[in-house]
């Protein structure tokens, strides 16, 4: 085998010492791949070899037993190659068929569910939430345990018209990314400033220049240096929390949950599309999140029901138009779907629900 490229301290490591020999013989000369069964993929290369792939979900944050667990599995059961896709799910690859139904029953004998491949609804992709990130207002994978528990059958089975991606994210402002729905924080309240400690902790000039609205000024409170927040501007983002922890935005009664949908980053049939806000203050109720779980679950089933064939969700809400989405999934359509902020009149033109 050739040499390993020298390190580097940014980007991927080198893939090739963990790549599936059939895979590395047969590198960019695939002639087809084909869809067996949920969970599964077959690759066929020109040379006519071939590649099975049996996708199972697992948790991001995962735990060293069942990642043991999973890796003996590979090694009894497959070929000792496995991948992790970008929704945390576990892959498997295999060059003989007759061995992709015995790793089907041993991953599902352990406990791990095989789908997420064709039309399903993928594992939901998610931040770390309160077991390691700083300034979480809630526990991101634990609204993904929730919602995935419900939607199991839609992960192991292929019944969608196309494939559905969901996000979610534990703050309003670093992850969650575009996906045909997303469930982000939603803080309501600006935040609560301690004045005592922000001198000590607080870089200010960079807390002011965070503000995205320019809310925030440095000010004398009490004889100490602090900050303070212009109230009217405002929009509850919480980006000057993380530079500036004495600046605390969570709380247990004013931050809620906000769904989203139609993101969408291909462009195969039409231009990549932005989220749009169709539900806001929903409890930030842990540790199910019935509220929110039940909303996402009313969407996916509109979506089934009235949704052609091949149409992603943000195509399916253009045919139909807002209104009658909001119908459909039995939402009320209230003021905070409308961007009230002083300096969005911009932003007006370009909504769906505002024109003039």
């Amino acid at each position: 085998m050739a040499e390993m490229r020298e390190p580097i301290e940014s980007g991927c490591p080198d893939p090739w010492q963990y790549m599936h020999p059939v895979m590395r013989k047969n590198f960019g000369q695939w002639k087809y791949h084909d869809h067996p069964r949920p969970g599964v993929l077959l690759h066929v290369a020109y040379s006519g070899d071939q590649i099975w792939t049996v996708k199972a979900g697992t948790q991001r944050i995962l735990d060293v037993f069942s990642l043991r667990k999973l890796c003996d599995i590979g090694d009894q059961f497959a070929d000792g190659y496995v991948h992790f896709t970008l929704r945390s799910n576990i892959e498997y690859m295999v060059s003989e068929e007759s061995k992709v139904q015995p790793l089907i029953d041993a991953l599902e004998e352990a406990g791990f569910v095989v789908g997420g491949t064709q039309n399903s609804v993928a594992m939901i992709s998610h931040t770390q939430g309160w077991l390691h990130c700083d300034i979480p207002g809630t526990d991101a994978s634990g609204v993904v345990k929730s919602m995935m528990d419900e939607l199991i059958d839609e992960f192991r089975n292929t019944n969608m018209p196309n494939r559905v991606h969901i996000t979610t994210s534990c703050c309003q402002i670093n992850c969650g990314g575009q996906g045909d729905i997303a469930i982000n924080i939603q803080h309501t309240k600006p935040p609560k400033i301690n004045h005592d400690l922000v001198a000590n902790v607080c870089e200010r000039p960079s807390v002011v220049a965070r503000c995205p609205v320019a809310a925030i000024r440095p000010a004398m409170v009490n004889g100490k240096p602090s900050l303070e927040v212009d109230e009217r501007k405002c929009i509850c983002c919480g980006a000057c929390f993380p530079p500036c922890p004495p600046m605390q935005i969570n709380d247990a009664e004013h931050s809620k949950l906000a769904i989203w949908v139609g993101g969408n980053h291909s462009n195969a049939r039409g231009k990549p599309t932005f989220q749009k806000l169709v539900a806001a203050g929903i409890p930030n109720n842990p540790p199910r999140w019935p509220e929110a779980t039940a909303i996402v679950k009313r969407i996916l089933k509109a979506y089934k029901e009235g949704a052609k064939d091949w149409e992603r969700i943000n195509e399916w809400i253009e045919r139909i138009g807002w209104p009658r989405f909001f119908e459909e999934v039995e939402l009320p359509f209230t003021k905070y779907h409308i961007d009230t902020w002083r300096g969005a009149r911009a932003s007006f033109n370009s909504s769906s629900y505002i024109r003039f």
